[in-house]
């Protein structure tokens, strides 16, 4: 059966789809190969998914008003959401309608708090598996006849001064260590180097942090027991190759990296990262001639995994 795009609708579910998201839900699960133990999805009922819905929530799709995916999400006391029955109706499968929802349940998740998604993933199921790993989760332990994926949820801030964008780095420095790599990007004059500074300020960095658009990397030590900050500019850069020629991997390992201008350049020195977008909305500048930001920042890797970044928001003058 052939799904177009627009025939497909993923919203958040209400408490009267739950007879629709179960019918979903057992057709799915039922087409599934034999497990044991079997999956207990199968005894999953209305009710039961009201419940769910009313105490939590989740996302339904639908195409052609026909009942098509179901994920429910589940808020966790530790900041990571759970997601349960991941179901797409068999007549609907492989037309993209599970990525939609995935990423339908991450905005969810993060509306609902939550700085982290877990999931149990069968390990008979490898393609599962592989689904999950290819959209950012990563194994984060074994258990009992499977796996358990965890992601990390990006979080947005918004920031209103120049003094606030260098508050949000001074706070992001404290969750830092040895060994972290943070590509920054956004437009000229963005506030990218202003961030670093702060994250300069957070790591006691010795020495003016100024934009190293010249000489491509700089090198400010901490004057306290902190790691070092390398501030890396590759604007200038063609390719990775060029980067490669800064020798980043020497100082990784020991130190802070941030590289400006680093997206689809630095990203192969490591997978555990920040990726911090930094953009200008539609908005005038306030009085003081300050224009707005919004810095959303995309954890990455098993490092960041858990690490609660929600005290990052409400930065003074944010």
């Amino acid at each position: 059966m052939s799904v177009s795009v627009p025939d497909l609708v993923v919203a958040a579910a209400s408490i009267p789809d739950a007879p629709a998201m179960v019918e979903v839900i057992h057709a799915a699960f039922g087409a599934r190969p034999a497990l044991d133990p079997p999956s207990t999805a199968i005894h999953e009922t209305p009710e039961s998914v009201a419940a769910v819905l009313e105490r939590a929530g989740g996302v339904y799709a639908t195409v052609g008003g026909r009942p098509a995916g179901v994920i429910l999400v589940v808020p966790g006391p530790s900041g990571l959401a759970g997601f349960q029955r991941v179901s797409v109706h068999p007549e609907f499968q492989r037309h993209g309608i599970a990525s939609a929802m995935v990423a339908a349940a991450e905005r969810l998740a993060a509306e609902q708090g939550q700085h982290g998604i877990e999931l149990f993933a069968r390990a008979e199921l490898a393609e599962v598996v592989a689904f999950w790993r290819h959209r950012g989760f990563r194994i984060d332990r074994r258990v009992e006849h499977g796996v358990m994926l965890a992601k990390a949820l990006p979080l947005t801030v918004a920031v209103a001064t120049g003094a606030a964008m260098q508050e949000l780095g001074v706070r992001l420095a404290q969750l830092l260590q040895p060994g972290d790599l943070l590509i920054a990007s956004g437009d000229l004059g963005a506030g990218k180097t202003t961030l670093t500074q702060g994250i300069g300020r957070g790591l006691a960095s010795e020495g003016p942090v100024i934009s190293p658009t010249f000489v491509l990397s700089r090198v400010h030590r901490s004057t306290g027991d902190r790691p070092a900050l390398v501030h890396v500019d590759a604007y200038r850069l063609s390719s990775p190759y060029e980067l490669d020629d800064l020798d980043l991997d020497a100082t990784l390992d020991a130190s802070v990296t941030v590289v400006e201008w680093g997206r689809g350049m630095a990203e192969e020195l490591s997978e555990d990262r920040l990726e911090i977008d930094i953009v200008t909305p539609a908005a005038e500048p306030d009085p003081a001639g300050e224009t707005p930001r919004l810095v959303t920042i995309r954890p990455r890797g098993r490092r960041w995994t858990g690490v609660d970044l929600r005290g990052l928001q409400g930065v003074s003058g944010g």
